[in-house]
């Protein structure tokens, strides 16, 4: 039986989600700095991301995780900085 993305998520130690967004958030900065479009790097990772999680739990798992995204987004789970 292949786990929830959002409970194996939940279960990763903060230290280790905090050290994952580390490494994304550099990749991030260096894309920018090789010339990569903000709007472009982040759409390739969201699909590398989605890709990743259907590989290790597939499709219908990620699709249930998936349809919670608007609701996080808007209650701005995903917002930096001033809230609206």
């Amino acid at each position: 039986m292949m786990s929830s993305p959002v409970r194996a998520l939940e279960d990763l130690a903060a230290e280790d989600r905090q050290a994952a967004l580390d490494f994304v958030t550099e990749a991030f900065a260096e894309a920018i700095l090789a010339g990569v479009e903000s709007d472009c790097f982040a759409h390739a990772a969201l699909i590398a991301a989605l890709q990743e999680l259907v590989v290790r739990h597939g499709e219908e798992p990620v699709a249930r995780f998936a349809e919670q995204l608007p609701k996080r987004v808007r209650h701005g789970e995903f917002s930096v900085g001033l809230k609206h």
